[in-house]
């Protein structure tokens, strides 16, 4: 599997809502055994819980997003 980060961005871009990611990344816990262990070792890595863990990134990276289109508009007010 790719880097876990990478994952939890396929997710976000595809469901748009921390919500519906957050639902659709907890089904893939319980399907791949495999990502389960990738996504503890990512906690442990990050010092978050399992359970608070891929929430937070969502978050982060959203805000981030925001952002981005925050900037583009300062950018455009200017002119």
């Amino acid at each position: 599997m790719e880097d876990i980060t990478d994952y939890f961005i396929s997710i976000i871009r595809e469901s748009h809502s921390a919500d519906m990611a957050e639902a659709t990344f907890r089904q893939a816990l319980v399907d791949d055994p495999e990502l389960r262990r990738m996504y503890r070792e990512y906690c442990r890595e990050q010092g978050n819980s399992e359970r608070r863990g891929f929430l937070d990134f969502c978050n982060e990276y959203m805000d981030g997003q925001d952002e981005r289109w925050d900037s583009l508009t300062d950018y455009n007010d200017e002119e």
